[in-house]
């Protein structure tokens, strides 16, 4: 893509709204743009991370076997009467009626809705367990949204859902979305930690939070040490085994969020606690039959007699991680993507636009590179030097590499790693290469 046709509204100096780092970052990078308090347009930047995250967390849920569904942002009413909490919700759910005055409601959540379509076609013992997920847009009415899409009222949302035959089918359905999560997060270049934590309005009896540590995190969480340094990255996992030792490797260790916090284990831990900010990333919950219980999601066991499923619930919030791994990833000079989700791979700047060697360098490494399949943001403006670098600077790529006459008359570019700011001289005929390697 060139940057002469592309829209990347960039702002030099930080919007006065915006009290966190990451909501500064997007607004500056031309991520993303406010239509209405907690609301916001996704700029094509900014949309191309949050679909690069969202393919991520997609790849995960099929590599364990949840089957991908989408369901409406709009639900009746009426099935959340059946589970008791439509009026329970509280003021957070957007309750509307529609021109024939049915009561309906944009879904902060899709347990009911999950439920109703799970019982109206799985009848048998037999079609059990089932893992099914869907990624989409909710709305919380939140009192007081702020900073930028981490507490916005309208937010993507990748929600799971279990049914399984009883409460050991259950804790394995369960173990795989935990398991699945951890490879998840490391796929996305974020050390996330599962913690304790308390079910709310979900419900259930068994719930984590994966929270990453940022200094600008919401709340105060504590756990041990050991649980920052287990590297995920290219760890083999058998889904269909004993994943069990897997969660007893982590829950076995100290690791609660504010609310469940234990001085008294704390305080036994000595130097081996770790007290710092954190940022929930996602939530995963057990309720066993707290929704197929009233709603009536049974099956036909083996004997004949019906049998009510068990359930669980799993939610990553995708568009909230766009800002997550900014808070956990940026310094002085702007975002620091991890190269899995970065909206390009590489920044080539052109330094001086009018000069015909230049030009046709920079034409030919753009035409190779695309043609790799290696994406690029061509930054072909005509605008000194400064500013293009600030720009890329900003935006976070990965890579640069960076054209200038001086050097081409050598036949060497300047290459720069955007995470380390290692620059290094490097023929051009080595460039395509380096990247493609």
């Amino acid at each position: 893509m060139r940057m002469s046709a592309y829209f990347l509204p960039t702002l030099k100096e930080n919007p006065a709204e915006a009290q966190v780092v990451s909501h500064r970052l997007m607004l500056r990078a031309g991520m993303l743009r406010q239509s209405s308090a907690g609301i916001y347009s996704w700029l094509p930047l900014g949309l191309r991370v949050l679909r690069r995250i969202e393919n991520i967390v997609r790849q995960e849920q099929n590599a364990i076997g949840c089957q991908e569904v989408l369901m409406p942002t709009i639900q009746p009413a009426d099935l959340w009467r059946e589970s008791d909490r439509y009026d329970d919700y509280g003021p957070e759910m957007l309750r509307i009626r529609d021109r024939h005055d049915r009561d309906m409601l944009y879904g902060p959540t899709n347990e009911e809705q999950i439920t109703d379509i799970f019982r109206g076609d799985v009848r048998s013992y037999k079609d059990l367990p089932k893992l099914l997920y869907h990624i989409q847009w909710k709305f919380r009415d939140e009192i007081r949204p702020r900073f930028g899409v981490m507490r916005g009222r309208e937010f993507l949302m990748k929600d799971a859902y279990s049914f399984d035959l009883d409460g050991d089918s259950a804790r394995r359905s369960y173990n795989k979305m935990f398991v699945s999560y951890l490879r998840t997060y490391a796929r996305l270049g974020l050390q996330a930690i599962p913690m304790r934590a308390d079910t709310g309005p979900i419900g259930g009896d068994m719930s984590h939070e994966f929270i990453i540590l940022a200094d600008t995190g919401e709340s105060e969480v504590a756990c041990h040490k050991a649980l920052i340094e287990v590297d995920w990255a290219n760890r083999e996992i058998d889904f269909e085994g004993d994943l069990q030792p897997i969660i007893d490797e982590f829950t076995s260790k100290y690791a609660a969020t504010d609310e469940e916090r234990d001085p008294a284990a704390e305080a036994a831990l000595g130097d081996d606690l770790l007290v710092a900010r954190g940022i929930e990333v996602g939530h995963i919950f057990y309720f066993g039959t707290k929704y197929s219980k009233p709603m009536g999601a049974v099956v036909t066991g083996p004997d004949g007699e019906e049998i009510t499923v068990e359930m669980g619930s799993y939610g990553i919030g995708v568009s909230r991680l766009v800002a997550a791994i900014i808070e956990a990833s940026h310094d002085d000079a702007g975002i620091v993507w991890p190269e899995s989700v970065a909206p390009f791979k590489v920044g080539l700047i052109n330094l001086k636009t009018d000069d015909g060697a230049c030009a046709a360098a920079c034409d030919d490494l753009y035409g190779k590179l695309t043609g790799a399949g290696v994406e690029v943001l061509y930054d072909d403006r005509d605008l000194r030097a400064g500013g293009k670098f600030a720009d890329m600077d900003l935006i976070g790529l990965p890579w640069q590499v960076i054209v200038g006459p001086r050097g081409l008359k050598e036949g060497r570019v300047e290459l720069k790693n955007r995470r380390t700011g290692d620059r290094q001289e490097v023929a051009l005929d080595e460039v395509f290469g380096r990247l493609t390697a």
